[in-house]
Order: C-alpha cells, then structure tokens, then sequence
C-alpha cells in the first residue's frame, strides 16, 4: 500500500465514523494499521474512534501504538489523558495532559504569532 493509498484509506475510515459507520470504519484502519503497523495517523484515528465508542481497552491498545510511534505528539498525549481520566486513573490522565500542554508551548515557542490548535 502506497503512502497516498494509505492516508485515502484512514481519511475514507474517518468519513465513514462521522458519516456513523463505526463498523466501516473500524474495518478501514484496521487494514490500515495491518498493511503499515508504523502509521501513526491510522493508530491515532483507531483510538479516537474506539475512545467514541466507549471501547476503552481497544482505545488505550491504539493510542500506546501511536504513542510509541511518536511520543512528542500533542494530540496523542490529549488522546492518552482523555483515555485515563475516563479508565477513572486521575494520575495517569494528568501526565499525559501535562505531556500535552508541554508540546504545546514548544510549538507556541516555535511558532509565537501563532495560536494553539487544540
């Protein structure tokens, strides 16, 4: 699968959960996540979607795989903190939130004129 074919296939997955096809979507990245196991994009949105449908363990399995992919990553980290506040470990949930908010002031540094994205 090209790299082109595989952003197609995660961005067709997230039509189909907005459009209220999980099952659709589900089966999209999850062809996406076997065909490249190192495409962020793909896990992130696999979380997200199981995060949505309350599945948390599944959320939690994806987001670790995203994580380990790229562990700087704002939004991954908010994922993670949004995944542990809900698993009801309040420890957790903060460390990935202050992860979260650290990210964030390096891109603010990095980009002063800017505002935040999330």
């Amino acid at each position: 699968m090209t790299a082109d074919e595989l952003q197609s296939l995660v961005e067709e997955a997230t039509a189909d959960f907005a459009g209220g096809d999980s099952d659709a979507a589900l089966a999209k990245l999850a062809r996406a996540t076997d065909a490249a196991p190192d495409c962020f994009e793909a896990w992130h949105a696999l979380a997200e979607v199981n995060f949505s449908l309350r599945r948390l363990d599944e959320a939690l399995a994806a987001a670790g795989k995203a994580h380990a992919l790229q562990p700087q990553d704002l939004f991954i980290n908010t994922t993670l903190s949004r995944i542990w506040m809900e698993r009801g470990d309040k420890a957790r949930a903060e460390h990935y939130g202050a992860q979260a908010r650290i990210q964030g002031w390096k891109e603010q540094l990095k980009n002063p004129g800017e505002q935040p994205s999330h």
